[in-house]
């Protein structure tokens, strides 16, 4: 490293791994014998790179067999992106007391969503706002950063764009954040602040004043940085200039071409004709290097090699073709000649998934795989969050803790989830959904009493179970009584109680405050005590104080999407515990960083890279004249990341073929990648070997195919007392008469299910039960039932005026047969049939004009046809004939010569829309149907067939042995209906 006038920029090449290759240079020329590295300052561009360095420093010193070393001071930029502040350094070194500070981000968010309320006509209100109030924030804060003030919104290239080009919608925004930021401003003033951009850029602009008017005693390096921010860039120029300075970027290819360099574009050239011209090949990993060196006014031939490699450097070929690689379009022609050793990437490897899930099987495999052998680190690299949570489940296979150094958003987490359930319920008004989520949840409850917790939430969840009860506690502290656990709901009331109810919007605040004494009386210590919860504490707490200060009205429904937007920008990192030579990073986190081997998954577009999204308050041609990059940026960005970790000694590209919404497309950079290797190259560099076996891992022994379930329960299993409605089931699918009958497994309604036939008919029997005993009118008797079912109103809404006409047509049809008379209703009867008892419940028994009985049978359904009666799939009415022929029904007996369905279902003949009536007899101008006088014989002896077979015999109670029968598919699943049906079809 020379002391030459000028300033002193150096480049670490892709291969070499920056941060060993800058420890390796750094100690040699920095170290002191007394002081170790501990006058060095190194200028770093996160806290996360400052831990790598520290790690880089750690290998080095036991690679040279030194006991210790003293490490050099670490001070971070900040990464806006990160979320990271300056280090100290910069308020000494900018006298930042005389530099007004920084707004308080999260005031400022919640002052700019009160401006946006009171300044814009039709403002968003709730969550929509907040959400706004935020991007406006970044858009102020993108501006800032390159120093672009609130008065060049009016320049005159701007106003002629605004005049001639843009749309309303564009004027509209553009005007909006115009006068927003005037409004922000004057409030800055008055409280004697600055954006945090902002002072950052002061803090910058005069450090390096200062640098430069007294140079500091000792060495000051900047490594890693390159955000081509102005007054970053500035700064940076004086830090090459200082005595014992230096500046120390990654990756910039030295080896480009100028003519390839000049085609990158002008990229800020304040010299050139247009700054951002729209042929600036903004997605190059290049092009932020250029921007940044062109705004510290330094030449590429003035940026010198790195000329020291680290531990786990790379082969130096591979530098070569990372930069043929990323060639832009003009200067990619030169492909077709390129030579073989230009293209090959020896120590890369190909993986392409079927699925996601598949995918992070694969990459849990090959981290498994390297951990052989021995101090070989590995490091996976991916945008895909999701992806990196399963990669992490699935190490924990073999006891491999991985810690993913991105993190996960707060709303992710345990401690997130539980405050986010209550909005939930505060919302919905203690809807069962949220409600038993919120109480089944891990930290619900925790402690010594958990097993208990569970039992009384699960008996709860049973009794709420079927169509939604009416919103408040009411209803549920009476199910949490019928359900026998109304002491211990009576604690959860009183803690939910002062979220709910709440008709008019609450302060943010305010909200905030019933949402910690909640989460706390529910999970006592537990909800703050892990690194979630601390994470938690400290963004209730910052936001609550300024939430305070700065009032913000939310509705209770506007509650729980508000706090997840603001929670998922939180993230909450790992303590770093897991295994110390595996890592886990998002692209930020694993800039500098290098392992053995590592691993760049989710290579699709729209995750790496990441889908460019265009700015929603300005239009890309104003941000264009305002000179700020286009919105491609990013891309460059991941594509750099990309090919700083193609410098690796060993690389595993992997993408999936599909992800959760269908196809995917893959990456440009791994196509780039396909088309730079060729075809053949490609193919060999693609690891088949490696997805069959981790397809392999989860693949089972092989089994005989499962047979059609048969089972033969013992004789005194079969010994039942059989309904009416059960023989049905018996004859149509014996199998579900078993399930449901003899291993006693009801079908289980779902939590808010939609009013299903069950729910419908119990009600509407209920209903006409009291009627027919003359209780009420059926419109008071509806209300009555609906609201002793806690019937929730929407629900009441839209069922019960269906209901009524229906009832109606039932009470029209009685007045138009004066001789009709109901004997009974709702009538129990049963019967014993060669000692098995058969009992049912006749829906309603008529005496007819002519003195005989009728049967009559409810249905809010279609009823079953006559080809399902005559086979004896439906034997109600006919059973239900025959005890009230051999015994009575509810004190009535006798042959009854009619037997009717009465189906409340759609029907355009009635004068209400709804109800019919059909027979299975073939009665009257009928041409289908069984005789009368051979009905209830050949129910009989259907019903005998069925206990003598099933019942009385062994005859084994087979899975669906009548295709043409009517059947329920609850025991699907149980029977293994998909498995075994589709063998038997392939077999034939």
């Amino acid at each position: 490293m020379s002391d030459r006038p000028g300033p002193k920029v150096y480049s670490i090449a892709a291969h070499r791994g920056f941060a060993d290759a800058l420890v390796a240079g750094l100690v040699p020329r920095y170290s002191d014998a007394n002081f170790g590295l501990a006058k060095l300052t190194l200028l770093l561009p996160s806290a996360r790179a400052a831990r790598t360095m520290q790690e880089a420093f750690v290998r080095h010193s036991g690679e040279t067999g030194q006991a210790g070393m003293l490490m050099p001071r670490m001070v971070m930029v900040g990464d806006l992106d990160l979320d990271e502040t300056l280090g100290p350094l910069f308020d000494s070194l900018g006298a930042g007391a005389a530099i007004p500070p920084a707004a308080d981000p999260t005031r400022r968010w919640l002052r700019l969503a009160q401006l946006i309320s009171e300044t814009q006509e039709n403002a968003p209100k709730g969550a929509a706002l907040l959400r706004l109030a935020f991007e406006t924030g970044q858009v102020m804060d993108r501006l800032l950063v390159e120093e672009i003030a609130p008065g060049a919104l009016r320049q005159d290239e701007v106003l002629s764009i605004f005049e001639e080009k843009l749309s309303a919608h564009w004027q509209d925004n553009l005007r909006d954040f115009a006068k927003l930021q005037q409004y922000w401003l004057a409030d800055l003033s008055a409280r004697g602040e600055l954006d945090a951009a902002a002072r950052r850029n002061a803090l910058f602009r005069e450090a390096a004043k200062r640098m430069r008017d007294n140079p500091p005693e000792t060495p000051l390096v900047a490594a890693g940085v390159t955000s081509a921010a102005p007054a970053l860039a500035r700064l940076l120029r004086t830090v090459s200039e200082l005595p014992q300075g230096a500046v120390i970027l990654p990756d910039l290819d030295l080896s480009m071409g100028d003519e390839v360099w000049d085609e990158l574009g002008a990229a800020g050239d304040t010299g050139a004709e247009s700054p951002f011209g729209r042929d600036d090949a903004v997605t190059h990993p290049q092009y932020h290097l250029k921007l940044l060196l062109n705004r510290m006014g330094v030449r590429r031939d003035e940026v010198q090699q790195w000329h020291r490699a680290g531990l786990g450097k790379g082969p130096p070929e591979r530098t070569h073709a990372i930069s043929s690689l990323f060639l832009p379009p003009e200067a990619s022609k030169a492909w077709v000649d390129l030579p073989a050793n230009r293209r090959r990437m020896a120590g890369v490897r190909l993986i392409e998934s079927a699925n996601p899930e598949e995918e992070a099987q694969a990459v849990a495999l090959l981290v498994r795989q390297a951990l052989e052998e021995p101090e070989k680190r590995v490091a996976v690299v991916t945008p895909d969050r999701g992806l990196a949570g399963r990669v992490t489940q699935h190490l924990r296979r073999w006891n491999i803790t991985a810690d993913d150094s991105a993190g996960r958003p707060l709303a992710q987490t345990a401690a997130g989830r539980i405050v986010l359930l209550l909005a939930e319920a505060a919302a919905e008004d203690a809807a069962p959904v949220p409600l038993l989520a919120l109480l089944q949840h891990p930290l619900a409850g925790a402690g010594e009493g958990r097993a208990d917790w569970l039992d009384a939430a699960r008996a709860l969840e049973m009794r709420l179970r079927g169509p939604r009860t009416a919103p408040g506690l009411a209803p549920l502290k009476a199910a949490a009584e019928k359900a026998g656990v109304g002491e211990w709901f009576c604690g959860i009331a009183e803690a939910i109680a002062p979220l709910l109810g709440h008709a008019e919007p609450l302060g943010l605040a305010a909200w905030l405050d019933l949402l910690a004494s909640a989460a706390e009386s529910l999970c006592g210590d537990a909800v703050w005590s892990r690194e979630d919860g601390r994470a938690l504490s400290s963004f209730i707490e910052e936001l609550r104080l300024n939430a305070r200060e700065v009032p913000v009205q939310l509705d209770a429904t506007d509650l729980p999407s508000a706090l997840r937007d603001a929670m998922d920008r939180v993230a909450v990192r790992p303590p770093y515990g897991g295994h110390p030579r595996v890592a886990i990073y998002g692209l930020l986190e694993a800039r500098m960083t290098r392992a053995d081997l590592v691993i760049c998954a989710g290579l699709n577009e729209g995750t790496w890279p990441p889908t460019p999204s265009t700015d929603p308050l300005l239009a890309p041609a104003v941000l264009r004249a305002l000179g700020v990059p286009g919105a491609d940026f990013r891309i460059g960005l991941a594509a750099h990341d990309l090919a700083g970790a193609l410098g690796a000694p060993e690389v595993v590209l992997s993408r999936a073929a599909r992800d959760t919404s269908g196809p995917a497309i893959p990456s440009r950079f791994l196509l780039r990648v396909r088309a730079l290797l060729g075809e053949d190259m490609a193919k060999a560099a693609t690891d088949n070997e490696l997805r069959a076996l981790a397809g392999a891992i989860d693949d089972p022994p092989p089994v005989p195919p499962h047979p059609q379930p048969q089972p033969r329960p013992s004789s005194a299993q079969r010994e039942q007392v059989i309904s009416v409605t059960a023989l049905d089931r018996l004859r149509s699918d014996p199998y579900e008469f078993y399930a449901k009958r003899i291993l006693a497994l009801p079908e289980l309604e779902k939590l808010d299910a939609v009013p299903g036939p069950a729910w419908q008919g119990s009600l509407a029997h209920a209903i006409l039960e009291d009627w027919h005993a003359g209780k009420g009118s059926l419109g008071e008797l509806a209300d009555q039932h609906l609201s002793e079912l806690s019937a929730h109103p929407l629900l009441r809404a839209l069922w019960q005026p269906r209901l009524m006409r229906a009832l109606e047509w039932i009470e029209a049809e009685l007045k138009g047969e004066p001789g009709r008379t109901p004997l009974k209703w709702e009538a129990k009867g049963k019967i014993s049939v060669k000692g098995i008892t058969i009992h049912g419940v006749a829906d309603r028994i008529d005496r007819m004009p002519d003195g005989s009985l009728a049967v009559v049978d409810y249905k809010t359904g279609k009823p079953p046809s006559g080809t399902q009666v005559e086979n004896g799939y439906a034997l109600q009415l006919g059973t239900l004939g025959l005890i009230l022929r051999d015994g009575d029904i509810g004190g009535v007996s006798g042959e009854a010569s009619c037997f009717e369905y009465w189906s409340f279902g759609k029907n355009a003949d009635s004068d209400t829309g709804f109800g019919y009536k059909v027979t299975p007899l073939k009665v009257g101008n009928k041409r289908s149907g069984m005789e009368p006088d051979e009905f209830l014989p050949k129910t009989q002896a259907m019903l005998n067939e069925a206990l003598d077979e099933w019942i009385l015999g062994d005859e084994p109670f087979t899975a669906r042995p009548n295709p043409d029968a009517p059947v329920y598919n609850t025991y699907d699943q149980l029977m293994r209906l998909a498995e075994w049906q589709g063998r038997e079809e392939d077999e034939g």
